[in-house]
């Protein structure tokens, strides 16, 4: 019987790798379709009292510890089964979503769609990342998450900025259906008969690795699990980064419509805002993932913490739609640069036969921050009666993030630093 041949590289797996992309994509849409219309219209349409931020956060928190249990189990689970089973799942469990939001008496119906939310956007998203560095090579791995999150993110944006109008011409709802079931049934179709699973990639790395004469020890997920949270302190350092940057996302999906719309914006006037954040996240990491294979991966990370604080607190430094805009860019460069990056940093550090593990405890970490950020500004807005206060919060837990990221981390990338366990 002839063994297949698995060859790493991008230009060597470039089917798989834009089937990949356009996974990402519509994951990237399943969750934006929810960033602008069911925030800003929490009050008139779905029931939330004014001013009840730490309510108005419930359906964020409820998704980052979905999301985050799901990251872990994603990994965990695609070393088991494959990565294609998981994205398929990830699908299936999204079917009811857009029908929950549609037809919501109240905001617990929302809370409930954005927990069907978190599981599948915990089991594809993680697997469209695993997938794509299983097909890859190590020097390549910068590029490679800048290109999946590119997608994500373009996704994310472009799915606030057409949910926007498309709750404009048909209503809220209705848009939101017809938008959702859309991206859904597309995203289950294409994984089922497209997708190849990449598990056997990461098999022949596994193989390759060993022999070539690097022996690892056996890896329990409680093992990666301590290494990834405390036992070494680069990943630790990068796993409160994940965590923490993760406020300014949450911030962006509750807060910043409201705000916005509080200030007398349209929905589709809050969807190019806050479209602006998502465009040139995505957009920038285009360049920011190729710049760590070159420049490292420890001074992208932490300057863009810096960087994304930031643009945080100029939002609430200035008034006017273009100084908003310029404001959530400012936080979109800031997120490009650690974003791709962090996630490099522990496929640098992590061997192939753990690194599906690795790379889920670490999303684990990073989308539980939705929760805690959530919960945090939620109550630092609701003690304080400013929805200002929100965004300090967020600005200050980032430049002090960055700082301890600065103090414990190290440089990971295989070419210019020899950080392998």
């Amino acid at each position: 019987m002839t063994t297949e041949v698995h060859r790493f590289g991008i230009a060597e797996n470039r089917g798989q790798f834009v089937q990949q992309l356009v996974q990402v994509l519509l994951v990237g849409f399943a969750i934006g379709m929810t960033r602008t219309v069911v925030p800003a219209l929490a009050e008139s349409e779905f029931g939330v009292a004014r001013g009840s931020f730490v309510l108005l956060s419930a359906f964020v928190i409820a998704f980052g510890v979905v999301k985050g249990v799901l990251n872990f189990v994603a990994g965990r689970l695609s070393e088991r089964i494959g990565r294609k089973k998981v994205l398929v799942l990830g699908w299936i469990v999204a079917l009811p979503i857009p029908f929950l939001i549609a037809f919501a008496p109240n905001w617990n119906w929302i809370v409930a769609a954005t927990v069907l939310l978190g599981i599948n956007q915990g089991l594809c998203w993680s697997m469209t990342q695993t997938s794509k560095l299983d097909l890859t090579r190590p020097t390549q791995r910068g590029v490679t998450i800048g290109l999946n999150e590119f997608s994500g993110y373009i996704g994310v944006a472009l799915a606030g900025i057409i949910t926007s109008y498309a709750a404009t011409l048909m209503g809220p709802r209705q848009g939101l259906l017809a938008f959702g079931v859309v991206v859904i049934a597309a995203g289950l179709i294409l994984s089922m008969v497209f997708v190849r699973d990449t598990l056997p990639w990461a098999r022949s790395e596994a193989r390759n690795h060993l022999a070539n004469g690097n022996q690892d020890k056996a890896m329990s997920t409680w093992d990666v699990f301590a290494l990834m949270t405390w036992r070494d302190r680069r990943l630790a350092a990068i796993s409160q980064a994940g965590l923490v940057e993760k406020f300014v996302d949450a911030l962006v999906w509750v807060i910043y419509p409201v705000f916005l719309f509080d200030r007398g914006l349209t929905l589709p006037e809050i969807g190019w805002v806050v479209g602006m954040y998502g465009m040139v996240w995505g957009g920038s990491q285009l360049v920011t993932g190729r710049l760590s294979d070159k420049v490292g991966r420890r001074w992208p990370n932490v300057t863009g913490m810096w960087i994304c604080g930031a643009g945080v607190a100029m939002m609430v430094m200035g008034e006017g739609s273009v100084w908003w805009s310029l404001s959530a860019a400012v936080s979109g460069l800031g997120m490009a640069l650690l974003y791709p990056n962090l996630s490099a940093a522990v496929a640098d550090i992590a061997s192939p036969t753990w690194r599906g593990s690795a790379i889920g405890i670490y999303r684990f970490w990073r989308d539980l921050g939705y929760a805690v950020g959530a919960l945090g500004f939620g109550v630092a807005a609701n003690v304080t009666g400013q929805i200002e206060a929100a965004f300090w919060f967020v600005a200050l837990a980032m430049f002090a993030s960055g700082a301890l990221l600065f103090a414990w981390g190290e440089e990971t990338h295989p070419g210019i630093s020899a950080a392998k366990l």
